[in-house]
């Protein structure tokens, strides 16, 4: 049996807005952004660049009860690991894009990381896994 995670939903309040962060501030790629009229709604998938993994859905909030999501998809644990090849070069990068990051680097024993928040305050982690890592390569 062969099974992969497709997407991840993420509960966003505008959906240009989520784009304008993520597509300019993080440097997501956008591989789809469909308007869907029966739904009256927006089908938006973005990607880290050169990623051949799980994409994220850009949700948005349609009832008073996804409001309040927005920004707590994981109830103030860390939601979603990016990691890079790179972990300086994005971490600058990410800095000078005006990213707010709520922890500072660290060196652990499976490689560099730091949390930064997104535009709504969900928790993501910046890594960059060790070599030996046994996600390293599935990236």
């Amino acid at each position: 049996m062969k099974q992969s995670l497709v997407h991840v939903a993420i509960v966003v309040k505008d959906y240009d807005e989520a784009l304008a962060f993520y597509i300019d501030k993080l440097k997501f790629e956008l591989v789809e952004d469909t308007y869907q009229p029966e739904q009256d709604k927006r089908w938006v998938v973005i990607s880290p660049p050169g990623s051949q993994g799980a994409t994220l859905l850009l949700a948005k909030a349609s009832k008073p009860e996804q409001q309040s999501f927005i920004g707590n998809q994981a109830g103030g644990r860390v939601f979603l690991f990016l990691n890079t090849d790179d972990f300086w070069r994005d971490y600058n990068r990410m800095l000078a894009e005006g990213i707010v990051f709520v922890r500072e680097p660290q060196e652990q024993d499976y490689g560099t990381v730091a949390v930064f928040e997104d535009l709504y305050g969900n928790l993501w982690d910046l890594l960059e896994l060790n070599p030996d890592h046994p996600m390293a390569n599935r990236a």
